[in-house]
């Protein structure tokens, strides 16, 4: 009798290796389905305006600091390398909306050229970044 209560113990086990064959496919779904911001690399102080609102998320941010530098990807980029790097970050995660970061004592025709940029790669919705 001892015999045969051992056996059904023993046949009572839970098998776990479906719950964790679904963690793992759940696992890969996340990590396929994620995107990730390609932030700029530095802060800026942003202009404030009063009459600003909220935009759609995007994944890619260029910052022009009161230098003159325009960052990108958390590197220091050339004007004329903004269209090239949109063009990357275009390939990698596909979006239509780019943030450009001007700090207030940064030039605006600077600015305009960044947007020139981003518009030949392809973008035509671009935001200024303000502060309320």
């Amino acid at each position: 009798m001892a015999r045969k209560r051992h056996h059904e113990e023993e046949d009572a086990a839970i098998d776990m290796t479906p719950m964790l064959d679904i963690v793992f496919i759940m696992l890969i779904f996340f990590i396929v389905t994620t995107s990730f911001v390609k932030e700029a690399g530095i802060e800026v102080d942003k202009p404030k305006a009063n009459n600003s609102k909220a935009e759609p998320k995007a994944n890619i941010f260029i910052a022009i600091n009161d230098k003159g530098e325009i960052w990108m990807d958390k590197r220091q980029v050339d004007i004329e390398r903004v269209r090239a790097n949109v063009e990357k970050m275009l390939a990698e995660q596909n979006t239509d909306v780019v943030i450009v970061q001007g700090d207030k004592e940064s030039k605006h025709g600077l600015i305009m050229k960044v947007m020139d940029q981003v518009k030949a790669a392809g973008i035509e919705r671009i935001t200024v970044a303000t502060e309320k």
